[in-house]
């Protein structure tokens, strides 16, 4: 039923694409709490208004950068879809964990595209590509429980 575990056929198309979509989510945020971080400006090119949403009160939670919660998000997703090919044992609850993560990570990332349009008036590229690649990620980890076969089929 399952081919040997760490083979490339073993990881699923679409583990295979939450994975990759994580990575970018890594690259974007990791970008952005260095930004934050810093206290540097963010390169938007002229689109948008990083710096805007990068200043504000909404970028924190409790001290803590929102790009850096993103950061934890998406590593934390990477490292399960991984442990799947290394461990086949854990891939329902790592299924289930991933939905979790990315479900809680879209509904964060619809109020904070709100906060951008709604109450700063500013939006930043930088965290559109964000939701949009968590909102990616809940639609191919709902597919994930809805098709595919877990250990206990």
């Amino acid at each position: 039923m399952f081919s040997k575990p760490g083979s490339f056929k073993y990881l699923s198309k679409n583990r295979f694409a939450i994975g990759i979509l994580a990575t970018l989510g890594i690259i974007d945020s990791l970008y952005l709490t260095w930004i934050k971080v810093a206290g540097t400006t963010a390169s938007c090119a002229g689109i948008g208004d990083c710096q805007t949403v990068n200043i504000s009160t909404y970028s924190e939670i409790a001290g803590i950068p929102v790009a850096a919660l993103g950061l934890a998000t998406y590593a934390l997703i990477v490292i399960l879809v991984y442990m799947e090919t290394r461990r086949p044992q854990l891939i329902e609850w790592s299924q289930l964990t991933v939905f979790g993560l990315s479900l809680a990570g879209m509904i964060f990332s619809v109020w904070l595209t709100y906060v951008e349009i709604e109450i700063l008036e500013a939006i930043c590229p930088y965290c559109v590509i964000s939701a949009i690649l968590i909102t990616c990620i809940f639609m191919l980890s709902l597919r994930r429980l809805l098709q595919e076969p877990t250990m206990r089929d």
